[in-house]
């Protein structure tokens, strides 16, 4: 199996897989539905990607011209093929790299909210509703415009009570739900 870029400054370039079997890397498919739905509204966004495996969707963000992405990612092997495709796509000035664990990181307040949150965890471990409930309880990630995409197995959905966050769209490609959330709307981030 190969990724790629798909589209962007860094079009067709080929990335790095992580060493192993701890990741499992988006399907070019999907990764270019996605930014489809997305659309334009990557254009000087900033991009949080949060269990960031290869690396390869906060880098299409930044190909297809998010202003900045930070990756966050645990393992060691992950964090430096990151750091690899960052620097074959010529990507690497508009990017941060933190190897750490997410859910910590997102009991921290940012600097700033993003425009759009990717969580893509390990499967079958129930991360992705440990995240969204710290996403929704904490309005400091969260901007009034912030988008986040949650991507798991479509076996893994479940109902979730969310204060804050409500569902803005959900899509299945074969085994992978990509599940969009924005916040409540008429909501101020002081009022989450």
């Amino acid at each position: 199996m190969s990724i790629r870029v798909i589209a962007g400054s860094a079009k067709g370039r080929k990335l790095k897989l992580v060493p192993g079997d701890s990741t499992r890397p988006v399907m070019d498919r999907v990764k270019e539905a996605l930014f489809n739905i997305i659309g334009r509204d990557i254009f000087d966004a900033t991009f949080l990607d949060l269990f960031a495996g290869t690396g390869s969707v906060g880098i299409e963000a930044l190909s297809r011209g998010a202003k900045r992405a930070v990756f966050i990612e645990l393992d060691k092997k992950a964090v430096q093929t990151i750091q690899d495709n960052l620097a074959a796509t010529r990507l690497a000035d508009k990017a941060s790299v933190q190897r750490a664990d997410a859910i910590n990181i997102l009991k921290q307040p940012p600097a700033n909210p993003y425009d759009f949150i990717y969580v893509a965890p390990p499967q079958y471990k129930g991360m992705w509703v440990d995240v969204l409930r710290i996403l929704d309880a904490t309005p400091l990630w969260v901007g009034p415009d912030t988008t986040i995409i949650v991507q798991i197995d479509p076996k893994e959905e479940t109902a979730l009570e969310l204060t804050h966050l409500e569902t803005d769209d959900r899509r299945i490609y074969g085994n992978t739900l990509l599940w969009f959330f924005r916040p409540v709307s008429g909501q101020k981030p002081e009022e989450m």
